[in-house]
């Protein structure tokens, strides 16, 4: 009788892994992710910010978009605009939710930040309603060498909010915050991050710093994206005591100088992934990151795989992109 059971038990298991195997998978692209009562939220580059919700980090379904068009002033800082917000980052502070999100055209730095807030992320909740608090930052061609994209918002351990931000141009930079999450604090403080000296392009984007015991990691996307099979994107970190840097390598070298540990990269199955942000849910880390699947054309697929600390450097399982899938549910 114990045989049978575990038979019909292992045939279940194998025929639920084979139909999450083959059910449509959520496609996003530049994912940040958040929980609020429960439920897990993805927001992701798209029109208007489109976002999805999750009981369990598996499987998810099409919640809302932040914007019904675009903001405003989108077309006056960028007036190539084609209604794409890009790379959100969303944050809570004193029961309020902050969406950060950039402004921009592929391949030019007229872009700017803005930030978007909410009381709750429930699309069905009585107070839910996005309100556009405006520009936060913005890049001027003529003068900056900057390109403002890709915003993540991080308190050091005295509190103090900083954005770090950027993409190719001049690399990743850090600017303080006022307290209110919507302005940048005066005086201004701005540092640089990283950057890749000597290598065309510059091709560094996608900061995301994340707190853990003594240090600050920041994390960074290096390389290509949003070309399918060949992308090239993989995700690098460096550490540092310090919120504004330096920050090293497991070598030593300065980020500033083109350093970077590999923390993943593409392989057979998955040609490129990048743009991570990391999360503590429930005592442990998870990594949530697009990956461009090779079987699929290239087309970009959510993943979230959890974070180990070895040494004082974090590591993920490169098998989890396999076996960690999620699903896109109907309605």
């Amino acid at each position: 009788m114990k045989r049978r059971i575990s038979l019909a038990t292992s045939l279940l298991l194998g025929l639920a892994s084979l139909s999450l195997a083959q059910a449509d998978q959520l496609e996003v692209h530049d994912p940040t992710m958040a929980r609020d009562h429960g439920t897990y939220y993805v927001f992701s580059t798209g029109p208007g910010i489109t976002v999805y919700s999750s009981p369990d980090m598996v499987h998810w379904r099409y919640s809302d978009r932040v914007f019904a068009t675009e903001p405003d002033w989108a077309t006056d800082v960028a007036p190539d605009f084609d209604g794409n917000l890009w790379a959100p980052d969303i944050v809570k502070q004193n029961g309020k939710y902050y969406l950060y999100y950039s402004v921009s055209a592929f391949g030019q730095n007229t872009s700017g930040i803005g930030v978007a807030t909410n009381a709750t992320l429930n699309p069905k909740a009585r107070n839910y309603q996005w309100v556009d608090q405006g520009i936060v930052i913005q890049s001027d061609p003529d003068q900056d060498n900057w390109n403002a994209i890709d915003p993540a918002v991080t308190r050091d351990e005295d509190g103090t909010p900083w954005m770090a931000f950027g993409s190719f141009w001049g690399g990743l930079k850090l600017v303080r915050l006022n307290p209110n999450l919507t302005s940048v604090a005066e005086p201004q403080e701005w540092y640089d991050l990283a950057t890749r000296p000597g290598v065309t392009y510059n091709p560094i984007e996608a900061a995301f710093i994340f707190k853990k015991g003594p240090y600050y990691y920041l994390f960074a996307s290096f390389d290509f994206c949003c070309q399918g099979v060949d992308s090239t994107y993989k995700i690098m970190v460096g550490r540092s005591h310090n919120i504004q840097g330096p920050y090293y390598d497991k070598d030593g070298v300065s980020m500033l100088e083109g350093g970077g540990s590999l923390v993943l990269g593409g392989n057979d199955d998955w040609a490129a992934l990048g743009h991570n942000a990391v999360y503590t849910f429930g005592h442990k880390d998870y990594m949530v990151f697009h990956a461009y699947e090779t079987a699929d054309d290239g087309i970009q697929k959510l993943r979230i795989l959890q974070v180990h600390w070895r040494d004082g450097w974090p590591e993920v399982n490169e098998e989890d992109l396999n076996t960690n899938t999620t699903v896109l549910l109907e309605d």
